[in-house]
């Protein structure tokens, strides 16, 4: 039996605590590599590009799905993990998460996109000059007109300085409009 309903009364089921440090002793002991062990929560640090960075510099993971109205609190304080949400949001299980997580860290990895540039220059791993992370700018392929839409001329007159300033400024512009929140941050 992996859960069971909670001491105290209220709604829904608890996973038990002697199944959850069963299985991450075992999974731990397949690999001497020490683990980071990780809880999908609501109740976590929330995951963050930083945080991704983070996980992806460390050599294991062992992330621990919860479900349910969570973990029995013992299984929490004997494997002492770090707990880690998506968002401002409650979701069945935490299968969900814990796929979001990964791939969040995967893609940071070495060989793991087509050019490994490219995590350099996503959504909030560009900063600006206070240290504040930054959207991406605007992206555009062919063909260079679209239902009357023109790629900005900066971008197809090849001056690569030029370039640079113009995507630097839509970051900024980007920013301020859809998640001022991001440059109202103090680092």
């Amino acid at each position: 039996r992996v859960d069971d309903r909670p001491f105290g009364g209220g709604p829904g089921m608890v996973m038990s605590a002697q199944p959850i440090v069963d299985a991450v002793e075992e999974i731990e002991a397949l690999d001497p590599r020490a683990a980071t062990r990780i809880v999908t929560s609501p109740q976590g640090a929330p995951l963050t590009q930083d945080l991704a960075h983070d996980l992806a510099s460390r050599p294991r993971l062992l992330i621990v799905a919860g479900r349910y109205e969570g973990i029995d609190e013992r299984a929490m304080d004997a494997l002492e993990p770090l707990e880690v949400s998506v968002g401002d949001v409650v979701v069945s299980g935490g299968e969900i998460p814990a796929m979001l997580l990964v791939d969040a860290v995967i893609r940071l990895l070495p060989g793991a996109l087509g050019d490994d540039a490219s995590a350099d220059e996503d959504s909030f791993s560009v900063r600006d000059a206070q240290g504040r992370p930054l959207l991406d700018c605007p992206h555009y392929t062919r063909p260079r007109r679209w239902r009357g839409r023109l790629v900005p001329q900066t971008l197809l007159d090849g001056d690569h300085a030029a370039i640079d300033r113009w995507r630097d400024e839509q970051r900024r512009v980007r920013t301020r409009d859809r998640r001022p929140d991001l440059l109202a941050a103090r680092i």
